[in-house]
């Protein structure tokens, strides 16, 4: 965790505010640099504290996550669905190293949540990282809610399109061949069917390879799939 824990404790000590910030800070630093049982009581006891600052329990969190201690799995995941796409980004790498079973269950909650899609982004990630049971079905659920027109989460839905392809669930071929069909997920999503075996779009009308091969090429990955029915 050596260089995401720098990324953030440079980052928090911009948004220092008062000398008893820094103390706070440093306090911090010292506990996880000690990375002691009596340590990590004493951060535990900082993310239940009343009014501590959303930063210190952020470090706090990020500090036993990475060890494993499941008492900042609802700290983290409060942070994974965070307006700040940065914070969402640490409690991501935390969570996955957490090793606790609500992860996923949690991340495929926020990940298809209609209300919350502006902030899907890294739940989604963090699905494809786990590889959990629910990984693949939340995230065809989410790609498929996102290929409309000129919908603004595109980012998001291609961040379901490569995590797809790198599961390697061919449940997800419909949800990708339909995605072939969008501009901005088209390559990506040509080459997550390519890695599922799948080098001729569904409903094409050609012969569908099966196993390795080659990559597509550009004329696979900007056309979209003709009717289909679901598979």
């Amino acid at each position: 965790m050596e260089e995401e824990f720098h990324e953030l404790t440079d980052r928090v000590r911009a948004e220092l505010r008062s000398p008893q910030d820094l103390v706070a800070y440093e306090r911090l630093l010292g506990l996880a640099r000690k990375n002691t049982p009596a340590g990590r009581e004493e951060l535990a006891r900082m993310l239940v504290a009343v009014e501590r600052p959303l930063w210190a329990r952020e470090i706090a969190a990020f500090i036993l996550g990475c060890a494993g201690d499941k008492r900042a799995f609802e700290t983290l995941v409060l942070l994974l669905n965070y307006r700040d796409p940065v914070r969402c980004a640490t409690a991501a790498h935390a969570l996955s190293r957490l090793g606790d079973p609500r992860t996923a269950r949690a991340a495929a909650a926020l990940a298809t949540n209609p209300l919350r899609t502006a902030y899907a982004l890294h739940p989604v990630r963090l699905l494809a990282e786990l590889r959990a049971p629910q990984s693949v079905p939340a995230l065809i659920a989410t790609l498929e809610r996102l290929l409309t027109p000129h919908n603004p989460y595109w980012r998001v839905a291609l961040a379901c399109v490569e995590g797809l392809g790198a599961l390697g669930d061919r449940r997800a071929v419909p949800a990708l061949a339909a995605a072939v069909a969008h501009p901005r997920l088209a390559a990506a999503a040509a080459a997550s069917l390519a890695r599922l075996g799948v080098h001729e779009v569904p409903g094409q009308g050609g012969p569908e390879a099966k196993g390795g091969g080659g990559r597509p090429g550009a004329d696979d990955a900007q056309r979209g799939p003709g009717p289909r029915g679901r598979q």
